[in-house]
Formats: structure tokens, sequence, C-alpha cells
């Protein structure tokens, strides 16, 4: 039998696809499993020990044209794929599911390829926006998009067993030497706290002068402070670091824009906690296992929040939390305010009862079975600080 699950989408969307893997690897021990996923994002599963295969798509380069697409999914025709269970409900994933010539298609899909599937189910993790007259009402997602995918693999596969690691992902030895050479240098014995501040939509960027104020406080007590992020996070990690009093410490280091993926994941490993927006990078450290504390302005809790109950979320106490705008309407001292509103002294509480908790490295910390629901301080409630 040979099996072929597709998901396009972004670095954090792929590292939640991973528990449906092990859960698909496990009810098809003999099947011979296949992950089509975007190239750019090939470290983060091209060693996942419950893969047979990954098929790579190049989306922004050379696959991104009419011709070259249509060659591709003569492709993916030509492996005779048994089953096609397509977890990415845009255009392109579905219409990649719908022309593959697999005996039986499934997931999720857009109405148009759907008339090619074989059962097509709801995603109920990703938020609904619905016209009434000249506006547009916003509903956001109702579960973890984890719990959604297994609904997938239940309703349309006849799964009944669920087999959840949480998130996984492998790098090689060569890799995790690298990463651990890396960390050597720069900091020695250090316990170090990573910081990863940017985000795809300003909306979830809490404020930099505030991600500035922590590091300080953390340099103050002795630790490294490593500031990660891909090339398009340079530009607000300088402005960030710009606003330090220490920014001439020598505990302090600027990664921005130098590690792949894979590299990225092995520094973690080393580091005892990791501040973070909502973004593809907190979803890494939580495949990595490290205490995370991240906070969620226009992000809906439900379908996202980081799949693991060590960590901590701080939800904004805005009303119009979660609004799932990319760039916030208000003007003035309300714009972003549901980023504003979540005070450094919340988050360095919930930092330092983590550092309490656990303080090493996170590759020193034992992994805890079934355990996955974060803990969410809600700053709606007048107790939130002494919670």
């Amino acid at each position: 039998m040979k099996i072929l699950v597709i998901n396009l989408m972004h670095l954090g969307d792929l590292m939640l696809v991973t528990p449906a893997l092990r859960t698909l690897k496990k009810n098809f021990p003999t099947a011979h499993l296949t992950l089509l996923a975007d190239k750019k994002l090939g470290d983060l599963v091209q060693h996942n020990e419950n893969l047979d295969e990954c098929i790579l798509i190049d989306k922004k380069g050379v696959d991104d044209h009419l011709p070259s697409f249509i060659k591709f999914i003569f492709k993916i025709r030509a492996a005779k794929f048994d089953l096609v269970i397509n977890l990415h409900r845009n255009e392109r994933a579905s219409a990649l599911a719908a022309f593959s010539g697999a005996k039986k298609i499934v997931g999720y899909s857009k109405p148009v390829f759907s008339l090619l599937f074989d059962k097509v189910l709801p995603n109920p993790s990703i938020a609904r926006h619905v016209k009434h007259g000249f506006e547009t009402q916003y509903f956001p997602g109702t579960q973890h998009q984890v719990y959604s995918h297994f609904d997938v693999l239940r309703q349309a596969c006849g799964i009944e067993k669920i087999f959840d690691n949480g998130l996984e992902m492998w790098i090689t030895p060569d890799t995790e030497r690298e990463a651990t050479k890396i960390f050597r240098d720069n900091f020695g014995d250090r316990k170090v706290i990573a910081f990863n501040i940017g985000a795809s939509w300003l909306t979830k960027r809490w404020l930099d002068s505030n991600f500035a104020e922590c590091a300080d406080i953390l340099l103050e007590r002795g630790y490294g402070v490593a500031f990660l992020g891909g090339t398009m996070d340079e530009e607000i990690v300088s402005s960030c670091v710009a606003k330090m009093r220490h920014s001439d410490s020598d505990r302090l280091k600027i990664f921005t824009g130098k590690f792949s993926l894979a590299i990225l994941a092995g520094f973690l490993d080393n580091c005892v906690l990791f501040l973070t927006t909502d973004s593809g990078p907190m979803h890494i450290g939580v495949a990595r296992n490290i205490p995370i504390v991240t906070m969620f302005g226009a992000s809906p809790v439900p379908g996202f929040y980081p799949y693991d109950a060590k960590d901590v979320l701080i939800k904004s106490p805005e009303p119009c939390h979660p609004c799932g705008r990319h760039i916030c309407p208000r003007s003035g001292d309300e714009n972003l305010a549901c980023m504003k509103k979540i005070p450094v002294a919340v988050v360095m509480k919930y930092v330092d009862e983590l550092l309490t908790a656990y303080g090493q490295p996170a590759k020193e910390i034992p992994r805890v079975p079934n355990a996955y629901q974060c803990r969410v301080i809600d700053l709606t409630k007048t107790d939130a600080l002494r919670n």
C-alpha cells in the first residue's frame, strides 16, 4: 500500500502534521508512507522516522509555473498512490490531491477540486470569515490543528487507534554536533534563553521594546541570551537590540538569519527556555521539548497553541482578541493594543516559573507523554498575576 500525505503550508503548520504521520505509520506499518511538502521546509521532515519518503515541491521556484506544476502532477500520478490524504485546504494542494490518480482521495479541499475526492472534511481549526452585507464576521477555529488532522484519519481512513507522541522533528548526528559546537563556542556551559521576536503577521509580534527589557533582565541575572529568527527578522531584531541597556554584553548573541531550520532545532536542544511569538519556530521549539513562553494577540488560542503541557501561553486581555487580522485596524495608542497590554512583568513571571521548574537544557528534560494542553494565562481576569 502506498500512502501520500500532502501539506504545503508554512513551517508551524507542517510541524502540526507530525502526530498524524506517526499514527498512520503505526496503523499501516507495512505501507510506504510519503509526505509532500514545501522544498524550503525539507529540514523539518526529511529525517522523520515515520516516513519512507519525502517529495518536495519548489513552491516559489521552478514549480511555481503552470507547465511545471502540471509536470509535477504527472510525477505524482506516476507514483501510483493507493491513498492520498490532503491536510492543506488551498488550491494548489487540493489540485495535487484531486489529480493524483490515487485509488482513494480524502481530506480538506477547495470546492471545485472536492468533486474528485472520495471524502471531504472540514478543518474546524481554521477560522472562518462570514460576510453579512458589507461586514465580515470572524469565527476562530474551535479545536487544535493536531486534533483536526486526527479527525481526518478517523473519519476518512477508518483509523480507530491514535498514536500521539506530540510534535516530532529529527536531525542528523552531524547537525546535532554542529549546533552544539556553535552553542559551546558562544556560551560555554552557561544557561541560555532563546528569543524569537518575529512572526508572519504584525499582529503576532510583541513589542520589541518589551523583548529588549526581558533580555536585559535575564542578562543581569547571568543568563545568556540568543536572538534567533530568519533573514526577514533581521531588521526588527536590530531595532530590539538597539533598545537594550546591555546590548554590548558578551552574553548576548545574534544568530538571526544565520541558522538553517535543522541547526535551529539542534541549538534549541541546548537552551533552557524559549521566549517566542506565535510563529513557526515556536512549533519547532515544541518538537524539541524546550519550555516555552508565548504571547497571543490576534492569534486564536484553540487552533494553534504550543502543543505541550509545560508551555505557557499568555492571552491578550483585549476584547477584540482574536481578530485574525494581519494588520491592526486601530490607530494611535490603540494600534496593536492586544500586544501592548501584555506586560513585561507578566511575561517574566512565567519565564521565572518555567526556569524554576525546569532550568536545564531542553535535551535533558524528560518528555511527558499525553500531556499536550499548554497552560493558558487569561489576562482578562484580574487575578492573572497571582495565579
